[in-house]
């Protein structure tokens, strides 16, 4: 059973927990920004797409956690870059433990975010919906 991560994505599992609030929305956020760095240096665009963190969800005991990613590009650099992720995990992890002072580096899965994409969908679902509301009415006038 996996510890329980905390962080602000994704709801439940990842809600903040009240101790130790701070430091692990530090760690997060140190996280996050190294990580960033190396993706952008270690995965090509071209190759992979856009590639963003969005989020890292953290376990309480910071052994262990999850990046969410921000995703623009073909479904063929998505494939590409999930593989390249994979590819270079102990990379990232290594450079993550070298550039950020913790008693252990955290175990990082990564993880395609999709809520934006699916909020762009909703967005469109919605405009086509108001459109064909305002069909009718602009006919009858």
């Amino acid at each position: 059973m996996m510890s329980p991560l905390s962080g602000t994505h994704h709801g439940g599992a990842y809600s903040m927990q009240s101790t130790n609030n701070r430091r692990i929305a530090r760690v997060r956020e140190l996280l996050k920004q190294e990580i960033s760095e190396v993706i952008r240096q270690e995965i090509p665009i071209d190759k992979a797409g856009v590639l963003t963190v969005n989020d890292v969800g953290i376990a309480r005991d910071l052994r262990s956690g999850i990046v969410f990613l921000g995703f623009v590009g073909s479904k063929i650099q998505r494939r590409t870059a999930l593989e390249e992720l994979e590819a270079k995990s102990g990379l990232i992890q290594s450079r993550v433990g070298s550039s950020v002072r913790l008693k252990f580096t955290p175990e990082l899965r990564f993880q395609i975010d999709d809520s934006i994409e699916q909020g762009n969908r909703v967005l469109s679902i919605l405009d086509q919906i108001e459109k064909e509301q305002r069909g009718p009415q602009q006919q009858q006038q």
